[in-house]
This record gives structure tokens, C-alpha cells and sequence, in this order.
């Protein structure tokens, strides 16, 4: 009798234990990223995910694939909207063949600060949300990258300098800079710019301090200038069937993290940029200033490449721009 009790008394303990709120099914997604996990990027998602799993209590956990190992770079807005993996982060210049309206923070000489890219993104995400939804895809949430800075292996005093240079280009409007400053063009991922550089197939480029630290480039390149030319954003979203399949609760657990990181990323861009030129500046390499002259050169090279930009776009390049600068 006591056997068949305690028998009875297990089978209870059980059938109450998988009707508790807890006992919930758990829940798989692959965030994909072209991104090193030592990136302060790819900690930020790291952290997310973290938060994520213990808000759900486990019901939703996310497994960060850093460095082109499930996706690559290029391909991420694809395999996203195919639902090859639930999300992914991509710099969000790559999305420009598909949607125009993502290469705004890559207009060159617009955003000079990171307040002004705080407002540019504040105006860019609506239309950005409206793209991804047409596509299936949802927005989480931005960070930017350190301002853009141009390294050299030689002093550049004039414009003319960086004529007949090999430019390391990695979207549009890096390619249309070489081309216009008399420089070849090559197209180099983030990921590979230490090995094209030991190998001479670049020797200029304009590019974060984070990018140059994380590539240890003071081994070819020697100057670097703080132009802030633009401050290209990372966005990290999500394939839009797979948000609907989540629990509400581990929906809005996955909002509000995202939410958070957004928050938490560009404070650790800013803290990336002042200890990355940093470290730049202990490893040898020259921070300055570009003379006037050449300075004066890029800004034309802007404000020409933001006329062919509007023209590009339409319509939706005002609905940004127009409420930019009346709110600067």
C-alpha cells in the first residue's frame, strides 16, 4: 500500500510540475553575425541574449554565430528574410541595393557627432521599420560604429595625395570616395583587413579606429586622421513569422532587451572610439588633423555625394533629411 501511495503521489507530483507556468517549451533561435565575438558589437548581442534567456526563464535562447561562421556578411538580409536563421546583424550600408533609404548615416560629412547620428537614426527608423515589414523582417535595434577616419601610409597634405592610392572601399559610398579622390578602389571586409594589408592590396582607407585596432594595422599604415566622416550603423533584426511564433511575454522580453542593447551599444561606441584612437596613438601611428585644404576637398566630395544621393532615393531621402536639420 505504501508503494502504490507513493506511486500515486509521484504520478501527481509530476502531471502538477509540467502545468506549472514555468515548465514552458523552449525555444531556439540562431542570431547571425559577420562580426568577430571580441567586437564590442558582438559582446553587445552576447549580453542581449543573455537577458533574453533569463527574462524567459529559458523559454527563448538565442545562440550568437559571430565572424561569418553561419552567415555571411552579404547575405544576411536574405537568409534572415528567408528564415535560414531567425535574426542577424548587418551593417546597414549593405541593405542600400535592396532598400536606398538604408545608406543615410553613410552619406558622407551629414552627421558630425554622435547626437547628430542619434537624430539622424531617430528619423531613419520609420522608414527603415516600414522596408523590413514590407519584407518580413523586423527592426531590434542600431548601434553605430566609431566615426570614419582616413589611415594612410603616407602624410596626406594635399588631396592629391591619395591619387593613384588602393583605397580599402566596403560600400557605395566608400567606392565612390576612392573614385572621386583619383584612388583604386578595393573591396575589403571588415574581417579581412589585416591580411590585404600585409599582402599590399590596400594602403589607404577610411574606416573606424575600432577597425583599425581589431586589425592591429599600425604594423603597415601609419597616419590617421579624425575627418568623422560618417558614423555607419549596425542593425541587428529579426525574421518577422519567427517574432510571431514567440510567446507574447518572450516577445516583449525580446523588445525590451533589444531596447536595452540599443541604449548600452552607443555608450560602448563611444567608449570603443576615445580607446581605440587610444591605442591607435600607444602602437605608434600619427593622430591628426587634415589640413584645411584637404578637409575643405571632402566636404565638396560630401555635399556631392548627398546631391546624388537625394536624386537616388526620392521622395523618402526627404523624409528624412528635411526633419534632420530642422530639429539640428
Amino acid at each position: 500500500m505504501t508503494t502504490a501511495l507513493g506511486r500515486r503521489q509521484f504520478t501527481a507530483l509530476g502531471v502538477a510540475a509540467l502545468a506549472l507556468p514555468d515548465a514552458r517549451a523552449s525555444t531556439a533561435w540562431r542570431l547571425a553575425t559577420g562580426y568577430r565575438g571580441e567586437s564590442f558589437h558582438s559582446i553587445n548581442l552576447t549580453a542581449m541574449a543573455a537577458e533574453v534567456d533569463a527574462a524567459t526563464r529559458g523559454e527563448l535562447r538565442i545562440a550568437i554565430h559571430p565572424n561569418n561562421t553561419l552567415v555571411k556578411l552579404a547575405d544576411m538580409r536574405a537568409a534572415v528574410q528567408d528564415g535560414k536563421v531567425e535574426a542577424g546583424e548587418t551593417i546597414m550600408s549593405s541593405l542600400v541595393a535592396d532598400m536606398a533609404i538604408a545608406g543615410a548615416d553613410s552619406v558622407p560629412f551629414i552627421t558630425a557627432s554622435y547626437a547628430d547620428a542619434r537624430r539622424m537614426w531617430r528619423c531613419q527608423r520609420p522608414l527603415i521599420e516600414r522596408h523590413f515589414a514590407a519584407r518580413g523582417l523586423v527592426a531590434l535595434y542600431a548601434v553605430p560604429w566609431p566615426p570614419q577616419g582616413l589611415y594612410a601610409t603616407k602624410p596626406v597634405t594635399d588631396i592629391a595625395d591619395l591619387a593613384g592610392r588602393r583605397m580599402r572601399t566596403y560600400n557605395p559610398t566608400t567606392a565612390r570616395i576612392a573614385t572621386l579622390v583619383g584612388a583604386t578602389p578595393v573591396d575589403v571586409p571588415m574581417v579581412e583587413v589585416g591580411k590585404a594589408l600585409a599582402e599590399g592590396r590596400i594602403d589607404s582607407m577610411i574606416t573606424s579606429a575600432v577597425t583599425g585596432v581589431e586589425n592591429q594595422v599600425w604594423s603597415q599604415l601609419r597616419y590617421y586622421y579624425e575627418i568623422n566622416a560618417w558614423f555607419p550603423k549596425n542593425i541587428v533584426f529579426a525574421n518577422a513569422a519567427a517574432m510571431r511564433a514567440l510567446s507574447p511575454s518572450a516577445r516583449d522580453a525580446l523588445l525590451k532587451a533589444a531596447a536595452t542593447a540599443e541604449a548600452r551599444g552607443w555608450a560602448a561606441s563611444e567608449s570603443a572610439a576615445r580607446a581605440s584612437v587610444d591605442e591607435l596613438r600607444r602602437n605608434g601611428m600619427k593622430i591628426e588633423r587634415v589640413p584645411r585644404e584637404v578637409s575643405v576637398a571632402l566636404k565638396r566630395f560630401g555635399e556631392r555625394l548627398s546631391l546624388e544621393w537625394v536624386r537616388q532615393v526620392g521622395a523618402e531621402a526627404n523624409d528624412i533629411f528635411i526633419p534632420y536639420f530642422t530639429q539640428s
